[in-house]
């Protein structure tokens, strides 16, 4: 609801609302047509949906396809990246490594983009297939870079970063649009997959909840087909040849999430998200000297029966007592639009609020996933690649996590979360943040075995002129995909469910915004460490600096993120057990 009410319009509107808490309710789905908010102000948390009687399972069934198609190139340029930029654009270690993990930053935190535009100014679906076209004209750029040899820079010795003028131009151009496209879809589809399930009909909510676990699924599957096949043609065929699958690929997915449209519930974008959490913010300070007194304080709350509004509304909270001064409406002063908010849409900020020390607890885990993605990628080709005769493209490792989750989700769907809503009596076993924690423990413990595995690695082929076989990786990668199945998941089902109806897909974009930081961090972490650690080694030389591993202190950077990590769980326990779970869940 927004903070504007017509003057005069007393007639229902106005509600005065004690400390004692009301009666909760929630809404999601709603026959209203886009015209039916009250004459008093547009209603943002008020988002009806068209044909309303579409949707359910068939519906998400093309979510699944579109998106296992897009990340079979998606994820096998994730994991090769790092070896198209030192073997193609000549980077060297350090900066092949944290351009990969700034593009893939890029790509997570634009998803913040795609969410918004598609809860404000255009409907989940068009944010998806307008995004899409930008994802599809950077990989023709790609294409065309890989396969013109004098679109490539020449090898230098001294420079970190090959490329130059025109070159670096192209690259760049290309990786922007990869990123703004990949990035803007990836904010849209969870959510508009999930509006095909209605929260308050109870037998849809539990396929809300099976809905992220069969998204991760068929995402996983394509992430398998393109780190093996997609990566496998990169490394042995050309480049080039790889970016044409992916881009065919990314094409199959908007053809496919196209042509469901027929059966999908969509839902009509409301006001701006952003600007309602202005609004709270300047009304909040343009109200600073009042006073909020106990049991007697009016605040402000539009509700009309009428046109069924009280459905949205949220019931008052306690935390963060200081916005609750945005829904005071000062006596002489008319309801109006950046004047007054209602309870509700301060409620909203309390929430957002709630849930950022939930996303900042998460970002270490990505930053060791970044690592996994980069360096774990590098150790592979310093490793025995073949099995026999074939020899696996190191940057395919990460097939191993990915044909784990793909057994694992149906387990953990079938069979573990039947067995604990038994014993716990929760609809989804475990909380969304219970499943989160697990992930994050595993997360510390896959970053302490990537440093065993390092040690084991330089030993062998240092003194005994022997290279390990690469599925040594394999350990890390299996228990940090185990990891991702529980965090990433239970991130996306907690933001949704937890959001306001009218944030859905920015708060979906949370769970990926987490990725973002992550990568961002893994790239200020790769700098900070060697830029203090050339200081204090008798060689001179940073942990991960230079071009050959075998001279690299990798496996110190490993504990390193390991020890942090347990700090970090330690961080996520004290917010995990002080959030407040919103109470219009059933």
């Amino acid at each position: 609801m927004a903070c504007q009410c017509q003057a005069g319009s007393e007639k229902g509107y106005i509600r005065l609302l004690l400390r004692a808490p009301r009666k909760p309710s929630s809404f999601l789905f709603s026959d209203h047509g886009e015209n039916d908010a009250p004459a008093g102000g547009t209603v943002a948390a008020f988002q009806p949906v068209k044909n309303s009687k579409k949707g359910g399972s068939r519906a998400s069934l093309f979510i699944y396809l579109a998106m296992g198609f897009g990340n079979i190139g998606f994820v096998a340029n994730m994991t090769s990246m790092v070896l198209y930029f030192y073997f193609v654009m000549h980077f060297d270690l350090p900066g092949s490594a944290t351009t990969t993990t700034n593009y893939l930053g890029s790509v997570f935190m634009l998803t913040l983009v795609g969410g918004f535009i598609s809860d404000t100014y255009m409907n989940r679906l068009n944010t998806f297939l307008s995004f899409a076209v930008l994802e599809l004209l950077g990989y023709v750029l790609m294409i065309i870079q890989s396969h013109y040899k004098k679109l490539q820079p020449e090898p230098c010795i001294n420079d970190s970063r090959c490329v130059k003028g025109g070159e670096a131009l192209m690259l760049y151009a290309s990786l922007c649009l990869l990123a703004i496209g990949a990035g803007g879809l990836r904010g849209s589809a969870p959510a508009l997959g999930a509006d095909q399930f209605d929260r308050k009909n109870p037998m849809e909510r539990k396929y809300l909840a099976r809905f992220f676990n069969w998204l991760l699924l068929s995402t996983t599957i394509g992430a398998s087909i393109g780190v093996t096949i997609v990566v496998w043609v990169s490394m042995n065929k050309g480049w080039d040849k790889g970016f044409i699958i992916s881009m065919f690929c990314a094409f199959a997915g908007f053809i496919v999430i196209t042509s469901g449209k027929p059966f999908y519930r969509i839902r009509v974008p409301g006001e701006s998200s952003l600007s309602r959490i202005f609004q709270v913010l300047v009304v909040m300070v343009k109200n600073r000297k009042e006073q909020l007194r106990e049991g007697t304080n009016e605040l402000y709350e539009i509700q009309d029966k009428e046109a069924g509004l009280s459905e949205v509304q949220i019931p008052r909270t306690d935390q963060f007592r200081l916005l609750d001064k945005a829904a005071i409406l000062r006596i002489g002063v008319k309801p109006k639009k950046w004047g007054v908010c209602t309870v509700t849409q301060v409620e909203e900020v309390k929430i957002l609020t709630r849930m950022t020390p939930i996303i900042i607890s998460t970002i270490i885990m990505n930053t060791c996933l970044a690592q996994l993605q980069t360096v774990s990628v590098q150790q592979g080709t310093f490793m025995n690649t073949y099995i026999r005769s074939f020899e696996v493209p190191s940057a395919s490792i990460p097939v191993i996590p990915l044909v784990f989750m793909s057994i694992l989700i149906p387990i953990y769907e079938f069979a573990f979360v039947p067995l604990i809503r038994k014993v716990t009596g929760h609809p989804n076993g475990i909380t969304h943040l219970q499943r989160v924690g697990v992930g994050l423990v595993l997360s510390v413990i896959s970053m302490g075995i990537a440093g065993i595995v390092e040690v084991k690695r330089k030993h062998e082929i240092l003194n005994n002129g022997h290279r390990i076989s690469i599925f040594w990786l394999g350990i890390q990668y299996a228990i940090f995909g185990i990891a991702d199945m529980f965090t990433l998941v239970g991130l996306m089902d907690f933001f949704y469910s937890e959001a306001p109806a009218g944030m859905r897909s920015l708060a979906t974009s949370f769970s990926l915004l987490s990725l973002s930081f992550g990568y961002f961090l893994s790239s200020i972490f790769v700098e900070v460490t060697n830029s203090v650690t050339s200081k204090i080694t008798k060689s001179k030389m940073g942990w991960l600096e230079g071009r050959d591993m075998n001279k690299n202190h990798v496996e110190l950077f490993y504990w390193f993120l390991a020890a942090l990590s347990v700090l970090n769980f330690v961080n996520y326990l004290y917010w995990a057990k002080w959030y407040i779970y919103k109470k219009d869940d059933p």
